[in-house]
């Protein structure tokens, strides 16, 4: 009888020392205080509010994160931007979204590409899909190029690849191209046809659907970088050289075509959608030139537009005549073309340091994308309606939309921003502008209104900035 008292005695106080009455009970911690951690404590919780281990503040976390996932839903109303970004040894495709009437631009994700890239084309025609898909062609300084899916934001790897390098050892014959790649042109009537031109002086036809080359042009003497399939007539394509030729095909007879000389190495060729048959080219001398394709003799017109190369050119997408052009002197400048002869608009040092390209936005007329080398601030966004030169020149042009893309819901730039609601500090000095015809225009100011972006602002920050003149 004592020994067993004597064992309980014992039993009792190893559980009074060791609190092992109270060992299944969970003991409540103050907020944030530190716990061991059994194998259940493993949890993942889907509402960070109610992870117990977490303090105050890493549970609002969660309230931050919403407009996150806000800003990662792309929109019918966002614009997608692809910039091909070198830095160092590093090459990326940077994906942007641009919202014009939010006033917003932010990088959505990037893409780590494995060689320097010198080509970017946009393509909606997915080979593996039977609906459209997004993604882009990669042209770099290897001879095969990429297609990569826009769609998948942790890609790893192109979707697939359009060319095989050579390999002599093994006894591969190579396909496609035989050096870099320096122009893309996707044929949007003609879907599963894509366009690439070279270092090789070739421009090969690929068919996307068996990713295989459907057909070689071999007329070009020397690098072959721009090209630009017709908007409207899908077996028209457009080529400029550094042979200082500018020539149409035919892609249904490749051994004919048209050409042009220009006064240097053609560095971007465009069609004016406005004019289907006519097009315009730009050099490495600083000059745009203006062809009509139905006459075989020199261009309609000839502009020195910059003291260097002309590295960028592009047309609104509605408004007729307007055109802008970046070059190595590192200006943007506008042009208006209607007439029979180009007439300058206004021009604007952009600080992006040597500019490198441009494209225009395909829903709002008068928004520009450009990129320089510029270390820190390499890319903007901008709306040229910003300058006053613009305004007045454009405001009252009748905008159309021969491309079909989406409707600017305005029958012209004024009407879109009515000069009551123009707000420029530069405006009131200017007061009011005779415009060559006598009309007088008043220009007043008042509140910011919505119509572009300026320059890259912080994602936090949309809108905040105040948008200054030309």
């Amino acid at each position: 009888g004592s020994s067993g008292i004597n064992a309980e005695y014992i039993s009792s106080g190893i559980n009074a020392e060791y609190g092992l009455d109270d060992y299944d009970e969970e003991e409540e911690e103050k907020e944030g205080g530190a716990r061991l951690l059994g194998l259940d404590d493993l949890t993942a919780y889907a509402d960070p509010k109610e992870d117990p281990y977490l303090s105050t503040m890493d549970r609002d976390v969660g309230d931050e994160d919403e407009e996150d996932i806000e800003d990662f839903q792309i929109r019918g109303t966002d614009n997608l931007i692809l910039a091909g970004h070198v830095e160092g040894d590093s090459s990326t495709l940077e994906v942007w979204v641009y919202n014009d009437v939010e006033d917003a631009l932010y990088i959505h994700h990037d893409i780590l590409l494995p060689s320097f890239p010198l080509a970017l084309e946009w393509l909606s025609f997915d080979p593996e899909s039977d609906t459209r898909g997004s993604l882009v062609a990669v042209g770099t300084m290897q001879p095969v190029i990429e297609i990569w899916d826009l769609d998948l934001v942790d890609c790893l790897e192109p979707a697939f690849k359009l060319g095989r390098k050579a390999r002599k050892k093994k006894g591969i014959a190579g396909v496609g191209h035989k050096d870099a790649v320096l122009s893309l042109s996707w044929n949007t009537n003609c879907d599963h046809v894509l366009a690439s031109g070279s270092v090789d002086q070739t421009v090969l036809l690929w068919d996307l659907t068996n990713q295989t080359v459907a057909n070689k042009i071999t007329s070009h003497k020397e690098k072959v970088q721009s090209l630009a399939f017709h908007p409207l007539e899908g077996h028209t394509l457009l080529t400029g050289c550094c042979d200082n030729i500018v020539r149409v095909f035919d892609c249904r007879t490749v051994d004919q075509h048209k050409k042009w000389v220009m006064n240097g190495e053609v560095e971007r060729v465009i069609w004016d959608h406005f004019n289907p048959y006519c097009c315009l080219a730009s050099t490495d001398q600083g000059q745009v030139q203006y062809i009509d394709v139905r006459k075989d003799s020199v261009p309609v017109w000839t502009l020195s537009a910059h003291t260097e190369a002309v590295t960028g050119l592009a047309m609104s997408t509605q408004c007729p005549g307007c055109i802008s052009t970046v070059s190595q002197d590192k200006v943007l400048k506008v042009w208006d073309i209607a007439g029979d002869s180009p007439q300058f608009v206004c021009e604007r040092d952009v600080k992006l340091g040597v500019l490198q390209t441009l494209v225009a936005c395909p829903d709002a007329p008068f928004v520009v994308c450009m990129g320089g080398d510029k270390s820190g601030d390499n890319m903007k966004v901008l709306d040229i309606r910003d300058s006053a030169q613009v305004r007045s020149r454009f405001g009252k042009r009748q905008l159309q939309n021969p491309l079909k893309t989406a409707e600017f819901g305005f029958a012209t730039a004024d009407e879109a921003e009515p000069g009551e609601d123009m707000e420029t500090e530069a405006a009131i000095s200017l007061g009011s502008m005779t415009l060559a015809s006598g009309e007088t225009v008043q220009v007043k100011s008042s509140a910011p209104v919505s119509g572009g972006a300026i320059s890259k602002f912080k994602k936090k920050d949309k809108g905040k900035k105040k948008k200054k003149e030309f």
